[in-house]
């Protein structure tokens, strides 16, 4: 098919939008393929909804050999079956959420687990049904507090997601597997860098779970990874712990004046002078972090996490321990409604279970029994020194909150840890029986007992995806798609305003569409050539044939997007150069 210019449904933009902050944003709005229609919200453009449905293509074909069925559900779901699995109160503001005329709740479907099972539920009742995976490819909702960078972190936005049905945990392992597979052959066709990591399963539960990231220097999950080959987001990170001592050598706490020390800072410094035979850090210190946690039904909890004061909380790392609890600061007011904890004096003596406060008290794996300190005493201007975990305190717990550092030893043994940035791309999970208890799936097993199916849930942003692809396909003057999903097969430029030369350009464009190529055709008859050649670096087509000056030896220019390189190609020969550029991804 040949698209022409002068009546497809673009302008290309010279500037970047002012609130774009990555890459994919500024250029897939410049380059006329988005448009935003509200916060987080875009709306998709001739050249931008070609793509995304490129996209879908290789996913909906990758499924499909794999031998997974698409089905298609409604955006718009009832209340009951998310009140019946707790999601209706442990979304809280996350979901969009709606009355009909009589009343009736509903919400804009942000998964759809619930879904899935009920019709499997419905439909099915034996083992002899499963295995089963179904997938669709659906619009989601989520009511994101902070939209921002483009397709990357929308309230709406397209999404695969497939489930699979099986007796048992060995049927579910091979399900996974398949799905596993599957990915791995769809991001290799879209010509993503991308890397499989261990991770969290997030609000829907489950086991064993892989992110598949896109490596991207703006991505906005870090993850990690070893020489050794161990790699996770890290969010799943597992500290690796000391061992644990004993303090028979160390002397009884006691409590010294520190006038002036509410940070680890001043702390430590004025450790230096009061103890001089000692060589005092940041990581001699126990810092003890308090924050509100609010739960979905609306009930707060302070916690208190204590972690080595050369240390920071890292708030995606303690989010995903807490949730569905959401973290808040701990306030001024919760500071006068919480008398036993004294601002920038906070010490373990006064928290957890049983204490004077009964505030939840957690550790970072770090603080093993018999490791020493120096922290709050619970009054202004005084800390604690020679205080020993497992002698002096105790907690409720441990956490993984704070943040994992490059050199840290990887918890498997394969050496230390480098840090890297990566977009999420693809989420995989054993999800076990969670859905399938909480909505009663069960089937006939083949001794005709009722046993409860297990399930794998299976994720891929397909809008991120394009947003991904352009993150790392582009240089600075603008997209270089990859064959496999770009808006079109070859660029045709008609340049000068001789007659000639649009009409063989004309012939040349029927040419192309006649051996079954997608051609963009740039006929606008009073747009300069340097006009032309922006907006065809700026589109990102991989092919540019112009046609112009050479016309008159006889040749025309046939330029590679991504290398810059350009030949002359004799005309009777375009046809078939380009042909040949095209057919390795045909």
């Amino acid at each position: 098919m040949i698209a022409r210019m002068s009546t497809l449904f673009l302008r290309t933009l010279r500037e970047d939008p002012s609130d774009a902050e990555v890459p994919s944003h500024r250029l897939l709005v410049r380059a006329g393929y988005i448009r935003r229609a509200a916060p987080g919200i875009y709306t998709w453009l001739p050249l931008g909804l070609r793509v995304l449905r490129k996209v879908e293509s290789v996913v909906r074909e990758e499924m499909d050999a794999a031998g997974f069925q698409e089905l298609q559900f409604p955006a718009l779901l009832p209340r009951e079956p998310y009140e019946a699995t707790g999601r209706w109160t442990e979304y809280g503001d996350n979901i969009f959420r709606l009355k009909d005329r009589k009343g009736g709740d509903y919400l804009l479907g942000p998964t759809h687990e619930e879904m899935f099972t009920l019709t499997v539920k419905d439909l099915y009742s034996s083992y002899k049904d499963l295995p089963l995976s179904l997938y669709q490819i659906q619009t989601k909702y989520r009511d994101e507090a902070r939209p921002r960078a483009g397709l990357l972190r929308g309230r709406e936005f397209v999404m695969k997601d497939s489930y699979s049905f099986d007796v048992d945990d060995a049927g579910l392992q091979r399900s996974y597997e398949a799905h596993r597979a599957a990915y791995i052959k769809i991001f290799d066709r879209l010509g993503l860098d991308y890397v499989i990591v261990a991770a969290m399963s997030g609000a829907m539960g489950g086991s064993a779970s892989e992110e598949f990231l896109a490596n991207a220097v703006n991505g906005e999950d870090t993850y990690v990874r070893s020489a050794g080959g161990y790699a996770a987001n890290v969010e799943a990170v597992v500290t690796v712990p000391p061992d644990a001592r004993g303090w028979d050598d160390v002397p009884s706490a006691h409590v010294e004046d520190t006038p002036g020390t509410p940070t680890i800072n001043s702390l430590v410094a004025l450790s230096r002078e009061l103890f001089p035979e000692r060589e005092w850090s940041a990581a001699d210190t126990l810092k003890n972090v308090v924050v509100m946690l609010v739960q979905p039904d609306g009930t707060r909890e302070p916690l208190v996490v204590s972690l080595p004061g050369d240390r920071e909380v890292d708030l995606k790392r303690l989010e995903a321990q807490v949730h569905p609890a959401e973290v808040e600061a701990f306030t001024e007011a919760d500071f006068e409604r919480h008398p036993a904890l004294v601002k920038g004096y906070i010490g373990p003596q006064v928290l957890g279970e049983g204490s004077v406060s009964g505030i939840r008290y957690l550790l970072d794996p770090r603080v093993v029994d018999g490791t020493v300190w120096v922290t709050g005493a619970n009054v202004a201007g005084r800390h604690v020194f020679d205080l020993v975990a497992g002698r002096d305190f105790k907690a409720d717990g441990t956490i993984e909150a704070a943040e994992v550092r490059a050199g840290d030893p990887a918890p498997d043994g394969s050496g230390p840890l480098e840090l890297a940035r990566g977009i999420e791309i693809g989420h995989i999970f054993q999800l076990g029986r969670k859905f399938a208890d909480a909505l009663g799936l069960k089937v006939l097993d083949e001794n005709g007992k009722q046993v409860t199916v297990t399930m794998g849930s299976y994720g891929i942003g397909v809008s991120r995806a394009v947003a991904s692809v352009a993150e790392s396909s582009h240089d600075e003057l603008g997209l270089v798609w990859p064959r496999e999903v770009t808006p079109y097969d070859v660029h045709l430029v008609a340049t000068g305003k001789d007659a000639a030369v649009f009409e063989q350009a004309t012939r040349l464009a029927d040419e192309l569409s006649a051996a079954g190529l997608d051609v963009l055709y740039d006929d606008r008859p009073k747009v300069s050539p340097g006009v032309k050649f922006k907006d065809a670096e700026l589109i990102g087509v991989p092919t540019i044939v112009v046609v112009g000056k050479g016309l008159a030896d006889g040749v025309v220019e046939v330029k590679d997007r991504a290398s810059g390189k350009r030949e002359d190609v004799a005309l009777g020969e375009v046809g078939g150069r380009v042909r040949d550029l095209v057919r390795p991804a045909r």
